[in-house]
């Protein structure tokens, strides 16, 4: 940061002009947040201050991105949009060996890296690097900020954007600003959610639900050393923050704009959702939440407005929407969100062989399009997978009930009900209501590893189906698809991570296996692996993806209701020319009537280039297959 006082130098008219455009929709958030008064201008000018001296400081690449960025702000809803995901250690050892994996990554059409936590962790166990000791620095295990500004710099050259966490709702213990509030400092106090006596707690504890029932029950946790009573959500070592601290918004503004000026352009907001608390709620999606990221979002712009905000929200259909905003946050909040719903819907259609379920919380919940934001669309994670399948929901479907269904689903993909051909593990069981959350890599709960452990060409070629139709799906439903490392070869379940003392508690290191680049060098040279026919596939939808203009984020999404139980169909439909994706999700051929897909007229294959079969004019779709339908000619 500049040491001259910024009152004292001419004002840059760029930033002017940024600024005066951000300032009208940041003021309203942070006056419902902070209050309407004398304070709230000197908030605004504090956050005017910051924001113009880390664009004095900005490199001059990054500006001319940001003005690349100002005449095109919907470039991230392109259909050219392809995400990865990685653990940077588990992809290239460190940061500076990422640079030379930068052609593996173009070769899939990656235009988006997400690196899980790089920032410095706690020592031990940290939540999979999600307790955080120091935002300003990198994790040592895998290099120094220099490191990262490099990898940044050369991925931009390629024009792959890097979205790096940052963690919102909790620091580790271990941070300064925890430290200074152990040893008595009441302003670094304030940074947290602390209490004399657990009056409060108990009174809160009434309404929260816990998140880690297993490892972690609870939300308070006592410090004799302190005398006082913690709020941690997550785990003992996780501290929440005070969102209703002006000074936390603050800091953590302030820790944005230093990470974009070290080239990050994406930030993955953590745990967002448990931001702000009300006793007598659940603490999850409170409106004020929504308010604090209008907030960040809109004082980034003034900066840095090339950057974009992702936010980290696994909640319920209703829940979720708001975070892509609508009503008076329409616009001005999070540019992605994970579109978690599709994911357990895929997960529960492929097991039930029925999409009737997923047919109607997709048609029921979500809005066709959004004004400059969409989703990120995904099939698998770093995280486990939680069965959010609601009594209402379940209701609209014959016969089904949704504690049954959740049931189903955890033994059908633990690899326990018979005749499954998935290979996965329960995770956090709740022994109040018996709901199961599950832990698998997606090559292993498509049945992969049960087709290769018997030896069966039939299974492994279903399972290969599965894996390809699901990367198909996250490719045309409307979004940006992200490919988590490793699934577009098929790895499978890791169990090596029981014998490290620092992550045998934690079951979701199963599915985040190390990357194999023996395997990526086999594929080359023997074209019928499983691995090699995935990554072919995958390579080819996500090219195929990347022609189709009615595949951006910003053309509307309708799932059509067909009435069909084992196809989902969804029409992107774009003017000039809309496209039918249509999905089988049994291992059945099966018959639909035209008519019934809307069509108009003779239609083609947009991503295989193959012919169509038909029987008259019913549609054959073969098991497994993902069709791209569009108008011939």
């Amino acid at each position: 940061m500049a040491t001259t006082p910024l009152a004292a130098r001419p004002s840059d008219p760029l930033f002017d002009l940024r600024w005066r455009r951000a300032l009208r929709d940041l003021r309203g958030p942070l006056a419902r947040l902070y209050g309407e008064s004398h304070s709230l201008q000197d908030l605004l000018a504090r956050i005017r201050d910051m924001a113009e001296g880390h664009w004095r400081v900005r490199p001059d690449d990054l500006k001319a991105l940001d003005l690349a960025r100002d005449l095109d702000p919907d470039w991230f809803l392109s259909q050219e949009m392809v995400a990865y995901v990685c653990y940077a250690d588990r992809f290239a050892g460190t940061l500076s060996g990422l640079p030379a994996r930068i052609p593996y990554l173009s070769g899939l059409g990656v235009t988006y890296l997400h690196l899980m936590p790089c920032l410095m962790p706690r020592p031990g166990q940290s939540d999979g690097g999600y307790a955080v000791m120091d935002y300003r620095r990198i994790d040592p295990r895998l290099g120094t900020m220099d490191d990262l500004q490099n990898a940044a710099t050369a991925l931009r050259s390629e024009g792959i954007s890097l979205c790096l966490d940052l963690v919102l709702n909790h620091t580790a213990k271990e941070h300064e600003w925890a430290e200074k509030a152990r040893a008595g400092d009441p302003r670094f106090q304030a940074f947290y959610l602390m209490f004399d006596d657990d009056t409060l707690p108990k009174d809160y504890e009434r309404t929260l639900i816990d998140i880690f029932p297993d490892q972690a029950p609870g939300s308070f946790t006592f410090y004799p050393d302190m005398g006082k009573w913690v709020w941690t959500t997550f785990n003992e070592y996780q501290w929440d923050l005070n969102w209703a601290n002006p000074e936390v918004f603050l800091a953590m503004l302030d820790i944005i704009l230093d990470l974009a000026n070290k080239g990050v352009e994406v930030f993955r907001l953590d745990a967002v959702a448990f931001m702000w608390k009300r006793m007598g709620t659940t603490c999850q999606n409170l409106p004020e939440v929504h308010d604090i990221l209008q907030a960040l979002v809109q004082a980034t712009r003034g900066a840095a407005p090339g950057i974009l905000h992702k936010a980290e929200a696994i909640v319920g259909p209703r829940d979720l929407v708001p975070y892509l905003g609508t009503g008076r946050h329409e616009g001005r909040v999070a540019h992605l969100a994970y579109h978690n719903n599709l994911m357990v819907q895929f997960w529960s259609s492929l097991a039930a062989r029925d999409t009737r379920l997923m047919t109607h919380v997709l048609r029921t919940h979500f809005p066709e399009s959004f004004r400059r934001a969409g989703f990120a669309t995904y099939l698998r994670c770093h995280d486990d997978i939680g069965w959010a399948i609601t009594d209402e929901d379940a209701g609209h479907v014959p016969h089904l009930q949704a504690h049954a269904h959740r049931q189903f689903l955890a033994d059908f993909y633990n690899g326990t009900f018979p005749a499954t051909f998935a290979r996965g593990a329960d995770f956090q069981s709740n022994p109040e209501t018996g709901d199961r959350r599950t832990n698998g890599s997606l090559a292993s709960l498509c049945g992969l590893e049960s087709a290769l452990a018997a030896g069966d060409p039939a299974q492994i070629d279903l399972a290969v189906d599965r894996i390809t139709m699901g990367h198909a799906l996250i490719a045309s439903f409307g979004g940006m698809p992200l490919l988590y490392m490793g699934d577009e070869i098929g790895l499978l379940n890791d169990h090596s991570y029981e014998s490290d003392p620092d992550l045998r508690d934690d079951g979701r290191w199963m599915h985040r296996p190390r990357m194999d680049w023996d395997l990526v060098g086999r594929i080359a040279r023997e074209p019928d692996l499983p691995a090699a026919r995935i990554l072919a596939g995958v390579r080819h939808i996500m090219a195929a993806r990347k022609r189709l203009d009615a595949l951006a984020a910003q053309v509307p999404t309708r799932v059509l209701d067909t009435g069909h139980p084992a196809l989902l169909a969804v029409l992107r439909a774009e003017d000039g020319a809309p496209i039918t994706c249509v999905f089988n999700f049994t291992e059945h051929e099966q018959r639909i009537a035209s008519w019934a897909l809307r069509l108009d007229g003779p239609q083609e294959d947009a991503l295989h280039g193959a012919s169509l079969r038909w029987d008259g004019d019913t549609l054959l779709v073969p098991p497994y297959a993902a069709l791209w339908l569009r108008r011939a000619g």
